[in-house]
């Protein structure tokens, strides 16, 4: 099902925010929740014009954040609250991989040598990766909630990876965010579901956003045959995150659900 053939009102009159909304998933999320009646979706992203013209296009707003930074991160859904006192749905995906990795996974390729990554991985290139994508994960959480339970109700997605359950050779630091994004994200909605809080994850697969046109084309390829469906556009992506902020949804708590064309299974 595309965005224009989704039942429109799902989301009629409701308030949604939406991270990494400048591009990719996050774009496509943003014009689907607005294509089917939120009233208002905040675009947030850490590239401000790529948020702002996501946002013109739809009538919303944007802001520029940086999830990595909690206090940051405190004042977007305060600015969100301020706007309009309410926020019912969040959708954050937000997150970043690492092309240094990505470049000698296919020098390893085309050599014919094991893949080296770890013994040259840097703490700078751990940290950026963990902070944004895990840590970035628990602001926004913890925001959300902070926002949503004074409610009573609310609907999260947080975006985490096939990488958590079938590991990458040479992607150690990114597997290991997105199975903390999945553990962090479980744990939340077993304890905010008493608040009328439904918290789910969507794990990818490869999805043809901005970040994945960064991966080398033969490593590219590589994924791209590993399953009997290739790349994920970004609209296949946000109908399956809508499903889960949807109150279609509202007996699916702590689900982390595949998205992966098929290439595993668990």
């Amino acid at each position: 099902m595309n965005q224009q053939e989704a039942p429109a009102g799902r989301f009629a009159g409701q308030v949604a925010l939406v991270t990494g909304g400048g591009s990719g998933i996050g774009a496509a999320v943003a014009r689907q929740l607005a294509a089917e009646g939120a009233a208002r979706v905040h675009v947030a992203d850490l590239n401000l014009p790529n948020a702002t013209a996501v946002a013109d296009s739809i009538g919303g707003r944007a802001h520029a954040v940086d999830v990595a930074d909690s206090a940051a991160v405190d004042r977007l859904v305060a600015d969100v609250l301020a706007d309009g006192d309410r926020l019912d749905v969040v959708v954050h995906t937000a997150g970043v991989d690492d092309p240094d990795a990505k470049a000698r996974i296919l020098a390893a390729q085309e050599s014919g040598d094991p893949v080296d990554v770890l013994c040259e991985l840097d703490d700078e290139a751990w940290r950026r990766v963990c902070s944004i994508n895990l840590d970035g994960t628990f602001h926004v959480l913890r925001a959300a909630v902070r926002a949503m339970r004074p409610r009573g109700g609310g609907a999260i997605v947080t975006v985490g990876s096939s990488a958590g359950f079938d590991t990458l050779v040479g992607y150690p630091h990114y597997a290991a965010s997105k199975a903390g994004v999945h553990a962090l994200s479980q744990s939340v909605a077993k304890e905010v579901i008493a608040h009328g809080i439904r918290v789910n994850t969507v794990a990818p697969g490869p999805v043809d956003t901005p970040m994945a046109a960064r991966t080398p084309e033969a490593v590219r390829k590589a994924m791209e045959k590993s399953g009997a469906i290739g790349y994920a556009s970004a609209e296949d992506l946000a109908d399956t995150i809508c499903y889960l902020a949807s109150p279609t949804a509202k007996n699916i708590v702590g689900a982390v659900l595949l998205s992966n064309g098929g290439r595993f299974t668990v």
